[in-house]
């Protein structure tokens, strides 16, 4: 089977994570994708292969070197982010894309169009993969799951390719922040590994934002508008007090590159209650800690004019693993030097996100990014270019020689 072959398949199964479960998986079909290709990987003839109660599926494609390599890992999550369906994917092949918009639902009118996505404009010439336009198509990230297999076949069929002990896994609930969260590090038995989920071809990745989220409850007085001067506190006012009290800048779409910001998520509310959720989000440990402080600063004015009105919640996520990174960077030199041998240069970035290798990190296996290929993640435009899936594959292999060498 071709990397193609495997992506088509994979992204038959509904695998959408949901945060609201409190289960692992979180969503059914995640272990149902799980058990599939546990079998697969079963028959290709793989060893020390298992799938916890959780969903975590683990394999070994055993070394055929007598030399003492170091055990590299691969790893790729089997759910698709909860933004939307990703149930009935129905992926389309268009052959030798020419730069035109492609009218992905005729009936919907729904075109991706490179007036809109300018990036469609690096693989003219390509054959991509699209969706139909009703569902988001999955390459975040069973294009990666279908790169590694691909490689490990490959690997197989060339016993010539010297390579140590190989381990890969594949996790659920990555796009709701818990996939590494009962990931075994110790069981995955790996010096350092590779996710395969970044974007456009290239990316390499060891740089991601410290997260948190603030849960913001501000109560509130509710009294008859008519008699309601100097008694009622509206806690919907109060709260958008709130919100224009942070910069205004400092927000999702005014900020790039190593720049954090502050992300009103949602927000409920009544006359008596009024919840807001925020995310933080900032590549540098000394100003993600300042902007929580001045959440709790606000919060802390807020009840100066409104006592006792507003309580904060802040609950870290996830920190930048560069810190445990950069002690270990002959391993980014590995990648970069894989993907120079694929014929790609290297985009070296940060990413403006999270990834499962950042915990993956902290929990004592570096884990930078590496691409998967795919654009436009998370919704209905989402679409992947098939020399892009090819050359990661390729990447991994790559990868698992080098060490070996």
């Amino acid at each position: 089977m071709t990397v193609t072959d495997r992506f088509l398949e994979y992204v038959k199964f509904d695998t959408q994570s949901d945060e609201q479960t409190n289960m692992t998986p979180s969503t059914p079909g995640q272990m149902v994708f799980a058990k599939y290709l546990k079998e697969q990987l079963e028959s290709m003839g793989l060893e020390e292969i298992s799938l916890d109660e959780n969903g975590y599926l683990m394999a070994t494609l055993p070394s055929n070197t007598d030399r003492d390599v170091p055990v590299v890992g691969f790893i790729a999550h089997l759910d698709t982010a909860p933004d939307m369906s990703g149930k009935h994917v129905n992926p389309r092949i268009v052959k030798a894309y020419d730069g035109s918009d492609i009218t992905l639902n005729a009936d919907k009118g729904i075109v991706l169009s490179p007036a809109e996505f300018p990036e469609l404009l690096n693989y003219i010439g390509q054959d991509i993969i699209v969706t139909d336009g009703t569902t988001l198509l999955g390459a975040d990230d069973k294009a990666g799951i279908a790169e590694i297999v691909t490689a490990v076949a490959y690997l197989q069929q060339h016993p010539e390719i010297k390579h140590g002990k190989i381990r890969i896994a594949f996790n659920p609930d990555e796009e709701i922040g818990l996939g590494a969260h009962k990931f075994d590090v110790e069981r995955f038995g790996a010096e350092f590994a590779y996710t395969m989920d970044g974007g456009a071809i290239g990316e390499l990745e060891y740089e991601n934002f410290n997260a948190a989220s603030a849960k913001i409850t501000i109560k509130g007085r509710n009294v008859h508008p008519g008699s309601a001067k100097h008694k009622m506190i509206n806690s919907i006012r109060v709260a958008s007090q709130f919100i224009e009290m942070l910069p205004r800048w400092e927000t999702p779409e005014h900020t790039e590159g190593y720049e954090g910001f502050y992300h009103l998520v949602g927000i409920e509310g009544s006359v008596e209650q009024t919840v807001l959720s925020y995310i933080i989000r900032d590549h540098d440990r000394a100003r993600f800690e300042s902007r929580k402080r001045e959440i709790e600063h606000l919060v802390r004015k807020t009840n100066m004019e409104f006592p006792g009105c507003a309580t904060v919640e802040i609950k870290d996520q996830y920190y930048n693993m560069r810190e445990k990174i950069e002690p270990v960077m002959h391993i980014i030199t590995v990648a970069e030097k894989a993907m120079r041998e694929a014929g790609i240069e290297p985009k070296v970035q940060p990413i403006r996100g999270g990834t499962d290798g950042a915990q993956l990190s902290f929990k004592g296996l570096p884990c930078p990014n590496i691409f998967a290929g795919g654009e436009n993640f998370h919704g209905r435009y989402e679409f992947v270019a098939i020399p892009s899936m090819e050359k990661a594959a390729q990447v991994v292999a790559n990868i698992c020689r080098l060490v070996a060498e």
